[in-house]
């Protein structure tokens, strides 16, 4: 199913866990699912500031959001509101489930950051990941979320991060 023009343009509800527990729920227009990449446009889903030192997300600043159901990221690229290009904020997730509208993904801690001009690709609260006890949960994902990020990481240094947002 593709949803790009205005006639048929879909809302959905994202819902992002942590740790079972709904972490942060909003709406968002449906772009696209193909069945496997499910894309989602909405604007930063709070009023205020988050500077992280190296990237603010701002108030009127627009998110596209690219999710998988085959993959353990997802992959959020920034724009402020004229519509530069901030960079992607990416993070480690079980893969996506989408039924009925609502889009939920469950966050596992580990997050990774590639700025607009790629030259700053940084991985993100690894210490909050170890402290979580994924690893002795459940080992398995906590194996693919480490992968995933590897990947990820691989990607935005060495090429084909743009490939995976056509």
């Amino acid at each position: 199913m593709s949803a790009n023009s205005a006639d048929t343009a879909r809302m959905v509800e994202v819902v992002l866990v942590k740790a079972g527990r709904t972490k942060i729920r909003y709406p968002a227009e449906l772009l696209q699912d193909d069945g496997t990449r499910i894309v989602v446009r909405a604007p930063f889903a709070s009023g205020a500031v988050r500077d992280f030192g190296f990237v603010r997300f701002e108030p009127g600043d627009v998110f596209t959001e690219y999710y998988w159901r085959d993959r353990w990221y997802s992959v959020k690229e920034l724009r402020d509101p004229v519509g530069t290009l901030k960079g992607w904020y990416c993070d480690i997730a079980r893969p996506a489930a989408f039924a009925d509208a609502e889009l939920v993904v469950e966050d596992l801690d580990l997050d990774l950051w590639r700025s607009a001009d790629g030259q700053d690709v940084r991985r993100l609260d690894e210490d909050e990941f170890e402290e979580s006890g994924l690893t002795e949960r459940d080992p398995a994902a906590a194996s693919a979320a480490v992968a995933a990020l590897d990947e990820l990481e691989r990607l935005a240094r060495e090429g084909g991060f743009d490939e995976l947002l056509v």
